[in-house]
């Protein structure tokens, strides 16, 4: 799995004219699947994105996790994440996994980040077309694979 992790003052995902999911201060997050990508996968970065400490504290220091600030995640799937730039002008997605995987994982994934964080995210939807916007807070933005843990 890879993420797309940037700390916004607001952001929401809008499907055919009506918003999907919203929030303010929180994390917007790209998520990417592959074939290859397991229960730990899911695991892992849940737990990663919700206590990665990437807001400030009383000091203007970035230590605090958006669990510790009560922000919200707005989840959204983007298997463009896993783009192949190598050959030609043409992006290969041919590392991203299809539906038949991706959806499955997608949905345990947000379950098990609205569990991580302890209280419900916002999503966008699988497969839609989505506008996303979004006032990124810093700017701050961090990429996270699961298979580069080292």
């Amino acid at each position: 799995m890879r993420a797309v992790i940037q700390r916004v003052a607001e952001a929401k995902v809008t499907i055919g004219g009506t918003v999907k999911g919203a929030i303010q201060q929180g994390l917007a997050v790209l998520l990417a699947i592959e074939e290859a990508d397991t229960a730990e996968d899911i695991e892992w970065l849940s737990g990663k994105i919700v206590r990665l400490r990437i807001f400030d504290d009383d000091n203007g220091v970035m230590n605090r996790s958006v669990q510790e600030v009560g922000g919200g995640i707005l989840l959204v799937s983007q298997f463009t994440l896993f783009a192949s730039t190598k050959k030609g002008n043409r992006p290969s997605y041919s590392r991203s996994a299809g539906p038949e995987i991706a959806v499955p994982l997608y949905e345990r994934f947000a379950l098990k980040l609205a569990q991580d964080l302890g209280q419900p995210i916002q999503t966008g939807e699988f497969g839609a077309h989505m506008l996303v916007s979004l006032t990124n807070d810093g700017p701050v933005t961090i990429i996270i694979d699961s298979k580069l843990r080292e």
